[in-house]
């Protein structure tokens, strides 16, 4: 009988959408509970939890600049409160100052989606996101020079 190949092991390079997830991934915990690197040579992916321990194994040389980078977060790259605002100023000027009262406050991202819901506009919010998810990491992935396959 002959040996299976352990191509499981062998790294690969990241897609588009793996550099999406791990971006997610990043943006979705608290500050510095996940995060996520890609190797300068490979675009293999690796992720880290503080929260729920090592998702995989990391290699020992992780922080070194030249061979990895982190993965950015919705807050490096101003996708968070920036963007919401952005949309409401081109999408729902008339409630731009309801929602920047929100931002003042916790829980403001569900009242943001509860408004967007009432006024029909929440599938045009993820939408609008999604593009600018997508356009600031494929800036990110050409200022990095990654070989990150789309």
């Amino acid at each position: 009988m002959s040996e299976v190949p352990k191509i499981m092991n062998r790294p690969t390079a990241a897609t588009f959408d793996d550099l999406i997830a791990a971006y997610g991934w990043v943006s979705a915990s608290g500050l510095f509970e996940n995060t996520a690197y890609i190797c300068r040579r490979t675009g293999r992916v690796y992720r880290d939890s503080s929260e729920s321990g090592v998702v995989e194994e990391l290699p020992k040389d992780i922080d070194d600049d030249s061979k990895y980078i982190a993965v950015p977060s919705k807050r490096d790259l101003d996708l968070g409160n920036p963007l919401v605002f952005a949309f409401m100023e081109e999408n729902l000027g008339n409630d731009l100052a309801s929602v920047e009262g929100f931002f003042e406050r916790p829980g403001a991202y569900g009242k943001f989606k509860s408004l967007l819901e009432r006024r029909g506009e929440l599938q045009h919010w993820y939408e609008y996101e999604e593009r600018a998810v997508r356009a600031a990491l494929e800036e990110w992935v050409e200022q990095n020079h990654l070989p990150v396959q789309r």
